[in-house]
């Protein structure tokens, strides 16, 4: 079964849009290069009605890196390329929220 990391960026950005724009086109282009990357999806919050009593994240974008096993992860995390991205964390627009990291393992493929 396949491994995810995620980052969630819980808050808001001076320019949602604007920060949503960079994501897509200049920081994907980066996350694209991790060595044993299967595939990347990038999320973006949108509003919706619930009917039920619920909490909601406050996600204002959630990146999905897919990789075929845990090893294969953990050697992309650790690669210069990761490095690359963190240093492109720089030219995001500002950011007012956490930023958090999380990788999780596939379970199974039908519900």
């Amino acid at each position: 079964m396949t491994v995810s990391y995620f980052v969630f960026y819980q808050g808001v950005a001076e320019n949602n849009d604007e920060f949503e724009a960079h994501y897509r086109t200049k920081h994907a282009a980066i996350l694209a290069t991790f060595p044993g990357l299967l595939d990347l999806r990038i999320h973006r919050s949108i509003n919706w009605d619930e009917s039920q009593a619920v909490t909601k994240g406050g996600f204002l974008l959630i990146a999905e890196m897919i990789f075929p096993d845990q090893k294969t992860m953990e050697t992309a995390i650790s690669s210069p390329e990761r490095a690359f991205a963190r240093e492109d964390f720089e030219n995001f627009i500002a950011f007012d929220g956490k930023i958090w990291h999380q990788a999780m393992k596939k379970v199974d493929d039908k519900v």
